[in-house]
């Protein structure tokens, strides 16, 4: 890594959109302070990457009929780990404490949930994990939510479900992000729809280069730009090529994104510890920076991608 890789990558507010690393951990039953070989992310590695701020996200898909339990029970064992990690690991709620959080350069988390089913189809629950510190739902995972059909259900032309539409209200009335990774087609239109505030793909990569269920039209890409949103290029390889996926072919989709939303409107979604394997782990994200000024990037632009995006959604959505 040159001086000035090194230089650029330390100086940019990095933001990962989307791991799965709380249950990978809790499910190996290994601590996040200490490194583990097992897993993709821990405490020591993020600030080894010059990580800012982490989404660290609950797929509670597979918890069939107990969507909130599971939910409950891996943010109890990210509390205790928390407890373990110290006073420079911190969940930030408000922009304020964002701000904060980054201005003393310690790790900020966002807790994050993949699938609403977690809210078991109640504004009341949600309002509640709203108070337990969670920022970003993704409304589905591939099959249908509650709140509507996934890319996994994309037969049934099926988008928002009225549910669906009164969670987002909801959500952009508390100050919680409006994920759209997984969502149908049709969710995807019927969301930007609805939403009064910018919403994200946290992890999701380009159709037109990986014809993968789970990836962006162009014309997806530029209703999430104008909706002020970000997508977060994933390091999930079948979704960056369907033969020879590589860092180089990741780069691509980052720059059709960026020709087709604009510089503002593309970010990093890694899905580390949930099929983010094309890089091997966090401390390799400074790759990403390196290609990204060998294809002529400039350092603003670099800093955009790298996390001032998202940085701008989550100033934008968080509430004071």
């Amino acid at each position: 890594m040159s001086s000035r890789v090194k230089r650029i990558h330390e100086e940019a507010v990095l933001v990962d959109a989307h791991n799965d690393t709380i249950v990978a951990h809790k499910q190996l039953g290994i601590s996040l302070t200490s490194r583990a070989d097992e897993t993709q992310v821990d405490f020591p590695r993020l600030r080894e990457a010059c990580v800012d701020v982490s989404f660290f996200a609950v797929d509670v898909t597979t918890a069939f009929k107990s969507h909130l339990t599971y939910a409950l029970d891996a943010f109890g064992f990210f509390e205790k780990e928390l407890e373990q990690a110290g006073e420079d690991v911190v969940i930030v709620t408000t922009k304020e404490s964002l701000v904060e959080t980054m201005r003393d350069e310690k790790l900020a988390i966002i807790l994050a949930i993949e699938n609403s089913d977690a809210v078991e189809g109640s504004l009341n629950v949600l309002r509640m994990l709203f108070k337990l510190g969670v920022r970003s739902i993704g409304l589905t995972h591939n099959p249908r939510s509650l709140a509507a059909d996934g890319v996994g259900e994309s037969r049934t032309g099926g988008g928002l479900t009225t549910f669906g539409v009164q969670l987002i209200e909801e959500m952009n009335r508390l100050g919680i992000i409006v994920d759209l990774a997984h969502i149908s087609e049709k969710g995807f239109w019927d969301a930007l729809e609805v939403s009064k505030k910018p919403v994200i793909v946290s992890h999701g990569n380009c159709k037109a280069l990986c014809n993968h269920r789970r990836n962006l039209t162009d014309d997806q890409i530029r209703g999430l730009a104008s909706k002020g949103g970000v997508i977060g290029i994933t390091f999930v390889p079948r979704f960056v090529d369907e033969k020879k996926p590589s860092l180089n072919r990741l780069l691509d989709h980052i720059d059709h994104a960026v020709d087709i939303a604009g510089i503002d409107h593309v970010g990093l979604g890694s899905d580390f510890d949930g099929g983010g394997t094309l890089l091997k782990d966090v401390t390799e994200l400074p790759k990403i920076t390196e290609g990204l000024l060998e294809r002529g990037y400039e350092e603003n632009e670099i800093k955009k991608i790298l996390g001032e995006n998202f940085i701008r959604v989550l100033l934008e959505t968080l509430p004071r």
